[in-house]
């Protein structure tokens, strides 16, 4: 019943919008900027540094959000609407709003920025669990260029006649990507081979240990609308104490309850285990700050869980 409900209403918020406007999809760019809207904040980064003065950004979430669980507003039913173009993670990362990407894809372009990565390289889901495949690739930087060059056909798609200006910028931006997988796999060389288990709030970097050489426990599964278990924090508890973890770590759009009882259960079996820091993972961090950027947000991750787990 509730999903039909919402159906209906984002229906109607499509249906009411209609006969304002024209579909923003038909109507022409001309010298003015791509109106573009995003869903999370470092998808809004990385089409900015691509689309550069060409595109108007807007972002549906901020730092600290959750897009596993984020339902979108009235109002962002009306800036979607609005968009020239849409981008979203996909593969299921915004859960709560795939039916509303389809319905909106039917009527202007909407793409997902991960539908270009070869689904080879894509993590599949657990055996027995129902989910999709793990939607966290941009904690692979290789993952991400190709990401970024979707955007910028998106972009060249709507927008032919800046094509060239979207090819530069992403050039750039590729370069300024090849720097930072350096520095990210220099960081985690530093944590001696015994040290490499990463310990998270939910399963969200198995990419990141699969590119850096990182063995990878989340206490909870790739999203977080599903709770985790008393049966889960002790799998966890057991394999920080077996492995001698010195620290585990919070994350910017998760509620920490989960790692505290973790620290509670692995001193219970008497391992002594801190907290590494807060890692940002389903959002970047404030605006205006280098982990407000894709950038800046892995560059601090790296930092952190080299110096909890090298310490």
């Amino acid at each position: 019943m509730r999903r039909l409900i919402a159906a209906a209403v984002v229906g109607l918020a499509l249906l009411t919008g209609c006969t304002s406007t024209a579909a923003s999809g038909d109507e022409p760019i001309g010298d003015r900027p791509v109106r573009v809207t995003t869903t999370t904040n470092f998808i809004t980064d990385t089409v900015e540094r691509i689309g550069g003065a060409s595109v108007e950004v807007t972002g549906l979430m901020g730092p600290g959000v959750d897009p596993h669980l984020y339902r979108a507003s009235a109002g962002d039913v009306q800036t979607l609407r609005d968009a020239d173009v849409i981008f979203y993670g996909g593969l299921q990362l915004e859960g709560r709003m795939a039916e509303l990407l389809d319905e909106l894809a039917a009527r202007q372009l909407t793409r997902a920025v991960t539908e270009e990565i070869p689904r080879a390289q894509l993590l599949a889901p657990a055996p027995g669990t129902d989910e999709e495949y793990d939607p966290h690739v941009w904690f692979d930087v290789e993952l991400w260029k190709q990401v970024s060059r979707t955007i910028a056909t998106t972009l060249s798609e709507r927008d032919p006649a800046r094509a060239a200006d979207y090819a530069a910028n992403l050039d750039a931006y590729l370069a300024e990507l090849t720097e930072l997988d350096a520095y990210v796999a220099q960081r985690m060389a530093q944590i001696p081979p015994e040290r490499r288990l990463l310990v998270t709030s939910h399963d969200a970097f198995e990419y990141f240990g699969r590119r850096y050489g990182l063995e990878v426990a989340g206490i909870q599964g790739i999203s977080t609308a599903a709770e985790a278990t008393t049966a889960d924090v002790e799998r966890v508890a057991e394999l920080i104490s077996a492995r001698g973890v010195p620290a585990v770590f919070v994350e910017s759009s998760v509620p920490r309850q989960t790692i505290d009882a973790l620290i509670a259960a692995a001193a219970q079996r008497g391992a002594t285990v801190t907290v590494g820091g807060e890692l940002y993972t389903d959002a970047a961090g404030s605006p205006g700050t280098p982990e407000g950027t894709y950038v800046g947000m892995l560059r601090a991750n790296a930092d952190l869980i080299a110096d909890g787990l090298g310490s």
